[in-house]
């Protein structure tokens, strides 16, 4: 705990002053371009790796990246997609996973959570993706948890349309999503090409998307 309040002190006293002027527009407004769900990692830290300020990102973290889809008793990941979305109109959605990612190994390895009960029914929303990993071939263990960071990426995807806000703000041409995996070692970062189905290199392709509100609105 030292440390953290030393980093605060640390901000207060130098970056605060060189943000003055941002933190004054930022006071009683927000305007984020995006909304940024990642995980919970301490390893992952979004701002930091898309090199955005404050009031930039919307952001939405829990185990697993998880959006759950859309029902009758909306929890908090649901409320704040919609708030995003309906009131703060962002016009990206992007979805992160990472590598080396705890939820989706212990999704992958079928690891025993009697004793942590509630992980292992919020790790549920991710059997859709489970399940299709299951079904394939895999070379080895770090390959099958792998696959399994981005197949969660996808279902994630796919739950984000069954919400109303979100089914509204494509069909409008206002949003458009993104599905994102970020591996901790390299720094890079591969995005899920909606058209082709396959993960490519943000940096070689960073006009790709997952799910484009125009293509969308045109069909």
């Amino acid at each position: 705990m030292k440390e953290i309040i030393e980093g605060f002190l640390k901000f207060q006293e130098n970056a605060f002053p060189e943000r003055v002027k941002l933190f004054k527009s930022l006071a009683n407004q927000q305007s984020p371009r995006a909304l940024f769900i990642s995980c919970s990692d301490s390893r992952l830290v979004p701002e930091l790796v898309t090199q955005r300020e404050p009031g930039d990102l919307f952001v939405i973290r829990n185990a697993g990246n998880i959006v759950p889809s859309y029902g009758p008793e909306p929890g908090g990941v649901s409320a704040s997609v919609e708030y995003a979305v309906a009131a703060l109109q962002v016009n990206d959605i992007v979805i992160c996973g990472h590598s080396d990612c705890g939820a989706m190994t212990a999704v992958a390895t079928c690891k025993c959570l009697d004793h942590m009960p509630a992980v292992s029914s919020w790790l549920r929303y991710a059997d859709s993706a489970r399940v299709v990993n299951e079904a394939r071939q895999h070379s080895d263990q770090s390959a099958k948890i792998a696959a399994m960071v981005r197949e969660n990426v996808i279902a994630q995807l796919a739950n984000i349309q069954t919400h109303p806000s979100v089914r509204l703000a494509l069909e409008e041409g206002r949003v458009t999503l993104h599905g994102w995996i970020y591996d901790i070692e390299s720094g890079r970062i591969d995005a899920f090409d909606g058209t082709t189905g396959t993960f490519l290199s943000l940096a070689e392709n960073p006009e790709v998307n997952a799910v484009s509100s125009q293509a969308r609105h045109v069909a």
